[in-house]
């Protein structure tokens, strides 16, 4: 073997070092980036998306657990048994049960814009009896006027 061949066949070897370090920087960047888009899915996307889903929700004024029945402009809808409860989004500090998908606001239908208003006063028009639990986790009972 010749000092050409040698050479040659370390060029090769340093190449195919080269070419697998660069296929590595590049799985890392691609799981990066992932990572990040990942991140900029909001609470309202995963929510959407994990409607009829079982789930938990944990607030400053207690647990709630029920089947997600409805996701409005900073509200959801938790369906257990004959019971119902509406829980403001911004109260939440950590879900369960999620499912792995989003749905971006184009998808979601007009009524997922209506805000947390609209909901009280449509329990206020019925003249439902309401239990409220505030951050604290103080409990009111009694129907909406306005």
């Amino acid at each position: 073997m010749t000092w050409e061949t040698r050479l040659l066949e370390l060029y090769d070897d340093l190449e195919q070092q080269a070419e697998g370090l660069a296929l590595r920087a590049r799985d890392t960047d691609v799981a990066d980036l992932g990572r990040a888009e990942y991140a900029q899915v909001d609470l309202a996307s995963r929510l959407h998306a994990s409607l009829g889903c079982a789930i938990g929700l944990s607030a400053a004024g207690g647990q709630v657990r029920g089947r997600l029945v409805r996701v409005g402009n900073g509200w959801c809808l938790l369906g257990a048994g004959v019971e119902e409860t509406v829980v403001a989004l911004p109260a939440v500090q950590s879900i369960t049960g999620l499912g792995p998908r989003s749905d971006p606001e184009q998808v979601r239908p007009v009524v997922a814009r209506l805000g947390l208003g609209s909901v009280l006063r449509a329990l206020a028009e019925e003249g439902a009896t309401v239990t409220v639990r505030d951050m604290a986790g103080a409990v009111r009972r009694g129907a909406l006027a306005r």
